[in-house]
Protein backbone atom coordinates (compact mmCIF):
# COMPACT_ATOMS: atom_id res chain seq x y z
CA UNK A 1 0.00 0.00 0.00
CA UNK A 2 2.85 2.23 0.83
CA UNK A 3 3.54 2.14 -3.13
CA UNK A 4 0.28 3.29 -3.63
CA UNK A 5 -1.02 6.53 -4.47
CA UNK A 6 -4.30 6.93 -2.98
CA UNK A 7 -6.80 8.42 -5.39
CA UNK A 8 -10.06 10.13 -4.01
CA UNK A 9 -12.96 9.04 -6.63
CA UNK A 10 -15.95 11.48 -7.15
CA UNK A 11 -19.63 9.13 -6.65
CA UNK A 12 -20.91 10.51 -10.14
CA UNK A 13 -17.93 8.85 -11.89
CA UNK A 14 -18.71 4.91 -10.25
CA UNK A 15 -19.98 2.70 -13.03
CA UNK A 16 -22.97 2.06 -10.78
CA UNK A 17 -23.92 5.45 -10.71
CA UNK A 18 -23.58 6.28 -14.43
CA UNK A 19 -25.81 2.98 -14.91
CA UNK A 20 -28.04 4.54 -12.37
CA UNK A 21 -28.28 8.47 -13.80
CA UNK A 22 -28.56 7.02 -17.33
CA UNK A 23 -31.69 5.02 -16.34
CA UNK A 24 -32.99 8.12 -14.56
CA UNK A 25 -32.97 10.25 -17.50
CA UNK A 26 -34.46 7.63 -19.90
CA UNK A 27 -37.49 7.24 -17.74
CA UNK A 28 -38.00 11.25 -17.48
CA UNK A 29 -40.03 12.36 -19.90
CA UNK A 30 -37.36 15.44 -20.92
CA UNK A 31 -36.46 15.90 -24.20
CA UNK A 32 -33.07 13.54 -24.42
CA UNK A 33 -35.62 11.11 -22.21
CA UNK A 34 -37.46 8.09 -22.69
CA UNK A 35 -39.99 9.82 -25.83
CA UNK A 36 -37.71 10.69 -27.29
CA UNK A 37 -35.55 7.22 -27.97
CA UNK A 38 -39.63 5.97 -28.43
CA UNK A 39 -39.60 8.69 -31.53
CA UNK A 40 -36.18 7.81 -33.00
CA UNK A 41 -37.08 4.24 -33.15
CA UNK A 42 -40.87 4.57 -34.61
CA UNK A 43 -39.41 7.21 -36.91
CA UNK A 44 -36.65 4.79 -38.53
CA UNK A 45 -39.49 2.22 -38.91
CA UNK A 46 -41.25 4.85 -41.11
CA UNK A 47 -38.83 6.11 -42.72
CA UNK A 48 -37.50 2.10 -43.57
CA UNK A 49 -41.26 1.60 -44.85
CA UNK A 50 -41.71 5.11 -47.20
CA UNK A 51 -38.49 4.30 -48.78
CA UNK A 52 -39.49 0.61 -49.41
CA UNK A 53 -42.95 1.73 -50.81
CA UNK A 54 -41.29 4.67 -52.77
CA UNK A 55 -38.66 2.06 -54.59
CA UNK A 56 -41.30 -0.01 -55.76
CA UNK A 57 -40.97 -1.32 -59.24
CA UNK A 58 -43.96 -0.24 -61.43
CA UNK A 59 -44.04 -3.67 -63.14
CA UNK A 60 -44.24 -5.32 -59.64
CA UNK A 61 -47.94 -6.84 -58.71
CA UNK A 62 -50.46 -4.11 -57.07
CA UNK A 63 -50.61 -6.67 -53.93
CA UNK A 64 -47.06 -5.83 -53.30
CA UNK A 65 -47.43 -2.20 -53.18
CA UNK A 66 -50.94 -2.59 -51.46
CA UNK A 67 -48.88 -4.56 -48.87
CA UNK A 68 -45.99 -1.83 -48.56
CA UNK A 69 -48.30 1.16 -48.83
CA UNK A 70 -50.49 -0.38 -45.56
CA UNK A 71 -47.16 -0.95 -43.68
CA UNK A 72 -45.87 2.30 -44.61
CA UNK A 73 -49.39 3.55 -43.03
CA UNK A 74 -49.08 1.65 -40.24
CA UNK A 75 -45.63 2.37 -38.96
CA UNK A 76 -46.62 6.21 -39.75
CA UNK A 77 -49.47 6.18 -37.32
CA UNK A 78 -47.47 4.56 -35.12
CA UNK A 79 -44.93 7.22 -35.91
CA UNK A 80 -47.38 9.92 -35.37
CA UNK A 81 -48.26 8.72 -31.52
CA UNK A 82 -45.16 8.51 -29.92
CA UNK A 83 -45.14 12.44 -30.84
CA UNK A 84 -48.08 13.43 -29.79
CA UNK A 85 -47.26 11.23 -26.61
CA UNK A 86 -43.97 12.94 -26.16
CA UNK A 87 -46.07 16.69 -26.59
CA UNK A 88 -48.48 15.70 -23.52
CA UNK A 89 -45.84 13.77 -21.54
CA UNK A 90 -42.70 15.93 -21.57
CA UNK A 91 -43.94 19.61 -23.11
CA UNK A 92 -47.23 19.82 -21.35
CA UNK A 93 -45.41 18.38 -18.04
CA UNK A 94 -42.81 20.88 -18.26
CA UNK A 95 -45.37 24.20 -19.08
CA UNK A 96 -47.56 23.28 -16.48
CA UNK A 97 -44.03 23.48 -14.04
CA UNK A 98 -43.16 26.57 -15.08
CA UNK A 99 -39.78 25.07 -16.58
CA UNK A 100 -40.49 25.04 -20.01
CA UNK A 101 -38.77 27.33 -22.59
CA UNK A 102 -40.30 29.89 -24.93
CA UNK A 103 -40.12 27.67 -28.12
CA UNK A 104 -42.25 24.87 -25.64
CA UNK A 105 -44.69 27.22 -24.98
CA UNK A 106 -45.31 28.26 -28.12
CA UNK A 107 -45.44 24.45 -29.22
CA UNK A 108 -47.99 23.63 -26.79
CA UNK A 109 -50.08 26.72 -27.88
CA UNK A 110 -49.73 25.52 -31.27
CA UNK A 111 -51.06 22.05 -30.55
CA UNK A 112 -54.30 23.13 -28.34
CA UNK A 113 -55.03 25.69 -31.42
CA UNK A 114 -55.02 22.28 -33.68
CA UNK A 115 -56.87 19.62 -31.44
CA UNK A 116 -59.79 23.06 -30.90
CA UNK A 117 -60.68 22.02 -34.28
CA UNK A 118 -61.75 18.38 -33.78
CA UNK A 119 -65.48 19.45 -32.81
CA UNK A 120 -66.14 21.31 -35.55
CA UNK A 121 -63.92 20.53 -38.48
CA UNK A 122 -62.58 16.99 -38.29
CA UNK A 123 -61.22 16.94 -41.70
CA UNK A 124 -59.15 20.27 -41.41
CA UNK A 125 -58.34 18.82 -37.83
CA UNK A 126 -57.02 15.79 -39.32
CA UNK A 127 -54.60 17.17 -42.00
CA UNK A 128 -53.48 19.80 -39.33
CA UNK A 129 -52.67 17.88 -36.38
CA UNK A 130 -50.14 15.40 -38.63
CA UNK A 131 -48.37 18.86 -39.97
CA UNK A 132 -48.23 19.95 -36.53
CA UNK A 133 -46.90 16.95 -35.62
CA UNK A 134 -44.41 16.55 -37.88
CA UNK A 135 -42.99 19.62 -38.33
CA UNK A 136 -42.27 19.34 -34.60
CA UNK A 137 -40.15 16.67 -35.36
CA UNK A 138 -38.75 18.20 -38.37
CA UNK A 139 -37.51 20.78 -36.48
CA UNK A 140 -35.73 18.34 -33.69
CA UNK A 141 -34.40 16.93 -36.76
CA UNK A 142 -32.41 20.02 -38.04
CA UNK A 143 -30.86 20.45 -34.53
CA UNK A 144 -28.72 17.40 -35.41
CA UNK A 145 -25.32 16.86 -36.73
CA UNK A 146 -26.00 13.73 -39.16
CA UNK A 147 -26.62 15.25 -42.71
CA UNK A 148 -27.71 11.66 -43.65
CA UNK A 149 -30.83 11.49 -41.36
CA UNK A 150 -31.59 14.79 -42.51
CA UNK A 151 -30.80 14.27 -45.92
CA UNK A 152 -33.22 11.07 -45.52
CA UNK A 153 -36.04 12.89 -43.41
CA UNK A 154 -36.76 15.22 -45.77
CA UNK A 155 -37.63 13.09 -48.66
CA UNK A 156 -40.10 11.72 -46.64
CA UNK A 157 -41.18 15.34 -45.16
CA UNK A 158 -41.44 17.13 -48.66
CA UNK A 159 -43.75 14.24 -49.61
CA UNK A 160 -46.09 13.65 -46.93
CA UNK A 161 -46.36 17.81 -46.61
CA UNK A 162 -47.56 18.01 -49.92
CA UNK A 163 -50.22 15.23 -49.57
CA UNK A 164 -51.35 17.03 -46.50
CA UNK A 165 -51.27 20.54 -48.24
CA UNK A 166 -53.14 19.30 -51.11
CA UNK A 167 -55.61 17.42 -48.87
CA UNK A 168 -56.05 20.69 -46.76
CA UNK A 169 -56.38 22.89 -50.17
CA UNK A 170 -59.42 20.69 -51.47
CA UNK A 171 -61.32 20.56 -48.03
CA UNK A 172 -61.38 24.64 -48.42
CA UNK A 173 -62.32 23.94 -52.40
CA UNK A 174 -65.13 21.65 -51.22
CA UNK A 175 -66.22 24.57 -48.66
CA UNK A 176 -66.29 27.91 -50.84
CA UNK A 177 -68.07 25.64 -52.97
CA UNK A 178 -70.65 24.64 -50.35
CA UNK A 179 -70.98 28.02 -48.78
CA UNK A 180 -73.42 30.94 -49.94
CA UNK A 181 -72.72 33.34 -46.70
CA UNK A 182 -69.97 35.97 -47.68
CA UNK A 183 -68.40 36.59 -44.50
CA UNK A 184 -67.75 32.46 -44.51
CA UNK A 185 -66.10 33.18 -48.20
CA UNK A 186 -64.16 35.67 -47.25
CA UNK A 187 -62.53 33.40 -44.27
CA UNK A 188 -61.68 30.69 -46.35
CA UNK A 189 -60.08 32.75 -49.10
CA UNK A 190 -57.84 33.75 -46.42
CA UNK A 191 -57.42 30.17 -45.49
CA UNK A 192 -56.63 29.33 -49.47
CA UNK A 193 -54.46 31.62 -49.63
CA UNK A 194 -52.53 31.23 -45.83
CA UNK A 195 -51.97 27.80 -47.42
CA UNK A 196 -50.41 28.40 -50.30
CA UNK A 197 -48.17 31.00 -48.28
CA UNK A 198 -47.02 28.16 -46.16
CA UNK A 199 -45.88 25.74 -48.63
CA UNK A 200 -44.64 27.39 -50.93
CA UNK A 201 -42.65 29.24 -47.84
CA UNK A 202 -41.67 26.27 -46.23
CA UNK A 203 -42.12 23.03 -47.85
CA UNK A 204 -41.24 23.83 -51.53
CA UNK A 205 -37.41 25.15 -50.86
CA UNK A 206 -37.12 21.56 -49.48
CA UNK A 207 -38.99 20.11 -52.31
CA UNK A 208 -36.91 21.67 -54.95
CA UNK A 209 -33.33 20.79 -52.63
CA UNK A 210 -34.76 17.08 -53.38
CA UNK A 211 -35.73 18.19 -56.74
CA UNK A 212 -33.67 15.49 -59.21
CA UNK A 213 -36.25 15.51 -62.35
CA UNK A 214 -35.94 19.58 -62.78
CA UNK A 215 -40.04 19.42 -61.99
CA UNK A 216 -39.96 23.01 -60.53
CA UNK A 217 -37.70 24.28 -63.35
CA UNK A 218 -41.05 26.19 -64.96
CA UNK A 219 -41.76 28.15 -61.81
CA UNK A 220 -38.10 29.48 -60.45
CA UNK A 221 -38.83 33.03 -62.09
CA UNK A 222 -42.02 33.24 -59.80
CA UNK A 223 -40.65 31.91 -57.12
CA UNK A 224 -37.92 34.33 -57.29
CA UNK A 225 -40.96 37.31 -57.39
CA UNK A 226 -42.61 35.95 -54.65
CA UNK A 227 -39.49 36.26 -52.02
CA UNK A 228 -39.50 39.68 -52.47
CA UNK A 229 -42.76 39.92 -50.10
CA UNK A 230 -41.34 37.33 -47.43
CA UNK A 231 -39.46 40.18 -45.94
CA UNK A 232 -40.71 43.45 -44.31
CA UNK A 233 -44.72 45.18 -44.06
CA UNK A 234 -46.72 44.69 -47.11
CA UNK A 235 -49.07 47.72 -47.67
CA UNK A 236 -52.37 46.62 -49.22
CA UNK A 237 -51.00 47.13 -52.81
CA UNK A 238 -47.76 44.43 -52.43
CA UNK A 239 -50.43 41.94 -49.79
CA UNK A 240 -53.40 41.44 -53.12
CA UNK A 241 -49.66 41.08 -55.46
CA UNK A 242 -48.38 38.47 -52.96
CA UNK A 243 -51.82 36.61 -53.53
CA UNK A 244 -51.78 37.27 -57.37
CA UNK A 245 -48.37 35.28 -57.19
CA UNK A 246 -49.37 32.72 -54.89
CA UNK A 247 -51.96 32.07 -57.60
CA UNK A 248 -50.60 31.63 -60.52
CA UNK A 249 -47.39 29.18 -59.12
CA UNK A 250 -50.97 27.42 -57.63
CA UNK A 251 -51.98 26.53 -61.41
CA UNK A 252 -48.79 24.44 -61.79
CA UNK A 253 -48.39 22.72 -58.39
CA UNK A 254 -52.17 21.98 -57.34
CA UNK A 255 -53.92 22.13 -60.54
CA UNK A 256 -56.19 19.22 -58.60
CA UNK A 257 -55.91 20.12 -55.26
CA UNK A 258 -57.48 23.84 -56.22
CA UNK A 259 -59.78 23.47 -58.96
CA UNK A 260 -59.93 25.78 -61.61
CA UNK A 261 -63.24 27.12 -60.88
CA UNK A 262 -62.00 27.77 -57.56
CA UNK A 263 -58.86 29.58 -58.46
CA UNK A 264 -61.64 31.27 -60.33
CA UNK A 265 -63.64 32.84 -57.68
CA UNK A 266 -59.91 33.79 -56.14
CA UNK A 267 -58.86 35.66 -59.20
CA UNK A 268 -62.17 37.76 -59.24
CA UNK A 269 -61.98 37.98 -55.42
CA UNK A 270 -58.00 39.77 -56.19
CA UNK A 271 -59.95 41.85 -59.27
CA UNK A 272 -62.55 43.10 -56.60
CA UNK A 273 -60.33 44.17 -54.09
CA UNK A 274 -57.75 45.88 -56.95
CA UNK A 275 -60.41 47.63 -58.26
CA UNK A 276 -61.46 48.67 -54.69
CA UNK A 277 -58.16 49.74 -54.14
CA UNK A 278 -58.07 52.20 -57.38
CA UNK A 279 -60.97 53.61 -56.05
CA UNK A 280 -60.36 54.58 -52.97
CA UNK A 281 -56.68 54.81 -53.23
CA UNK A 282 -56.20 59.56 -53.49
CA UNK A 283 -52.33 59.08 -53.53
CA UNK A 284 -52.20 59.42 -57.53
CA UNK A 285 -48.72 57.34 -57.27
CA UNK A 286 -50.13 54.59 -55.68
CA UNK A 287 -53.38 55.05 -57.52
CA UNK A 288 -51.12 54.33 -60.84
CA UNK A 289 -49.44 51.33 -59.11
CA UNK A 290 -52.27 49.82 -57.98
CA UNK A 291 -53.77 50.32 -62.07
CA UNK A 292 -50.33 48.38 -63.30
CA UNK A 293 -51.09 45.49 -61.37
CA UNK A 294 -54.76 45.71 -62.27
CA UNK A 295 -53.61 45.43 -65.88
CA UNK A 296 -51.04 42.06 -65.05
CA UNK A 297 -54.13 40.93 -62.95
CA UNK A 298 -56.38 40.95 -65.78
CA UNK A 299 -53.61 39.05 -68.09
CA UNK A 300 -53.38 36.40 -65.61
CA UNK A 301 -56.63 35.62 -65.10
CA UNK A 302 -57.67 35.75 -68.72
CA UNK A 303 -54.52 34.28 -70.11
CA UNK A 304 -53.15 31.69 -67.66
CA UNK A 305 -56.72 30.63 -66.36
CA UNK A 306 -59.40 31.11 -68.83
CA UNK A 307 -57.51 29.96 -71.48
CA UNK A 308 -57.89 26.77 -70.12
CA UNK A 309 -61.04 26.68 -69.13
CA UNK A 310 -63.14 23.57 -71.05
CA UNK A 311 -66.94 23.80 -69.58
CA UNK A 312 -68.73 27.40 -69.39
CA UNK A 313 -71.73 28.24 -67.98
CA UNK A 314 -73.17 30.18 -71.16
CA UNK A 315 -72.23 29.50 -74.76
CA UNK A 316 -72.40 33.36 -75.11
CA UNK A 317 -69.49 34.10 -72.72
CA UNK A 318 -67.36 31.44 -74.46
CA UNK A 319 -67.83 33.18 -77.49
CA UNK A 320 -67.50 36.36 -75.83
CA UNK A 321 -64.13 35.39 -74.62
CA UNK A 322 -63.26 33.66 -78.00
CA UNK A 323 -63.08 36.83 -78.98
CA UNK A 324 -60.98 38.40 -76.75
CA UNK A 325 -58.62 35.91 -76.90
CA UNK A 326 -58.57 36.17 -81.00
CA UNK A 327 -57.96 40.19 -80.21
CA UNK A 328 -55.24 39.15 -77.99
CA UNK A 329 -53.65 36.60 -80.03
CA UNK A 330 -53.48 39.53 -83.03
CA UNK A 331 -51.96 42.09 -80.57
CA UNK A 332 -48.95 39.21 -79.29
CA UNK A 333 -48.21 39.38 -83.62
CA UNK A 334 -48.21 43.18 -83.04
CA UNK A 335 -45.97 43.65 -79.90
CA UNK A 336 -43.18 41.52 -81.46
CA UNK A 337 -42.81 44.28 -84.12
CA UNK A 338 -43.67 47.04 -81.92
CA UNK A 339 -43.47 46.41 -78.35
CA UNK A 340 -44.56 49.86 -77.06
CA UNK A 341 -47.39 49.48 -79.93
CA UNK A 342 -48.16 45.78 -78.26
CA UNK A 343 -48.44 46.88 -75.07
CA UNK A 344 -50.67 49.76 -75.47
CA UNK A 345 -53.53 47.74 -77.53
CA UNK A 346 -53.54 45.74 -74.80
CA UNK A 347 -53.77 47.73 -72.02
CA UNK A 348 -56.95 49.07 -74.30
CA UNK A 349 -57.98 45.51 -74.95
CA UNK A 350 -58.07 44.59 -71.27
CA UNK A 351 -59.85 48.34 -69.63
CA UNK A 352 -62.67 47.69 -72.58
CA UNK A 353 -62.98 43.56 -72.15
CA UNK A 354 -63.08 44.32 -68.11
CA UNK A 355 -65.25 47.52 -68.67
CA UNK A 356 -68.04 45.55 -70.34
CA UNK A 357 -68.10 43.24 -67.72
CA UNK A 358 -68.39 45.72 -65.17
CA UNK A 359 -71.66 47.12 -67.02
CA UNK A 360 -73.35 43.88 -67.36
CA UNK A 361 -73.19 43.24 -63.50
CA UNK A 362 -76.02 44.08 -61.21
CA UNK A 363 -73.81 45.99 -59.17
CA UNK A 364 -72.74 49.27 -59.21
CA UNK A 365 -69.24 49.48 -60.35
CA UNK A 366 -69.41 53.53 -61.81
CA UNK A 367 -66.67 54.52 -60.05
CA UNK A 368 -63.93 52.08 -61.51
CA UNK A 369 -66.18 52.22 -65.01
CA UNK A 370 -65.35 56.26 -64.87
CA UNK A 371 -62.07 55.54 -63.61
CA UNK A 372 -61.44 53.13 -67.27
CA UNK A 373 -63.54 55.93 -69.42
CA UNK A 374 -60.61 58.09 -68.45
CA UNK A 375 -57.81 55.90 -69.32
CA UNK A 376 -59.35 55.54 -72.46
CA UNK A 377 -59.07 59.39 -73.00
CA UNK A 378 -55.58 59.30 -72.36
CA UNK A 379 -54.98 56.50 -74.76
CA UNK A 380 -56.74 58.01 -77.18
CA UNK A 381 -59.61 55.88 -78.03
CA UNK A 382 -62.64 58.07 -76.94
CA UNK A 383 -63.05 61.85 -76.90
CA UNK A 384 -64.32 63.72 -73.84
CA UNK A 385 -66.97 66.14 -74.50
CA UNK A 386 -67.53 69.32 -72.16
CA UNK A 387 -71.48 69.12 -70.57
CA UNK A 388 -72.85 72.70 -72.30
CA UNK A 389 -76.41 71.48 -72.70
CA UNK A 390 -78.55 74.29 -71.91
CA UNK A 391 -82.75 74.15 -71.58
CA UNK A 392 -84.65 76.40 -74.22
CA UNK A 393 -88.49 77.06 -74.02
CA UNK A 394 -91.03 76.20 -71.43
CA UNK A 395 -92.50 73.15 -70.52
CA UNK A 396 -95.90 72.62 -69.05
CA UNK A 397 -97.97 69.31 -68.07
CA UNK A 398 -100.57 70.41 -70.96
CA UNK A 399 -101.42 67.41 -73.50
CA UNK A 400 -103.24 69.28 -76.59
CA UNK A 401 -101.21 68.24 -79.65
CA UNK A 402 -100.32 71.61 -80.31
CA UNK A 403 -98.18 71.69 -77.20
CA UNK A 404 -96.79 67.86 -77.79
CA UNK A 405 -95.74 68.95 -81.21
CA UNK A 406 -93.77 71.85 -80.19
CA UNK A 407 -91.74 70.03 -77.38
CA UNK A 408 -91.32 67.46 -79.77
CA UNK A 409 -89.50 70.33 -82.25
CA UNK A 410 -87.40 71.88 -79.05
CA UNK A 411 -86.18 68.09 -78.35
Amino acid sequence: MEKRELRVIGTDKTFFTKITNTISKLFIPTKLGFNTLLISMKRNNMLKSFENYMNVNEKDETSKKDNLFNKYEETYALYLEAIDKYVMDSIYKKVRNGSATEFEKNALASYYEVTHLKETEYLEYKYKKQKYLINLDYEAIQSLDNEKQKNRYNNFFGSKMETLYKGLLKHYSIQLADSLVIKDKAKIYDKIFNTLEEYITDILPIKMETDKNDIYKTIIEEYDKFDRFTVGKLDQKEYIEKKMILLGISRQLFTHSLPLIVAEQCYIKLLKDTRSLIVDTRVIKKRLLAYEMLIELIEDYNVRLLSTKIYWDKPSIREDYKEFWSKYREIEEVKKQDEKEGIKQKEILFICYDMKKLNESKKDYSKIIRFYKDKLVLLGVIRKFKDQYKSIGTYTKEKDSENVKQEKEIV
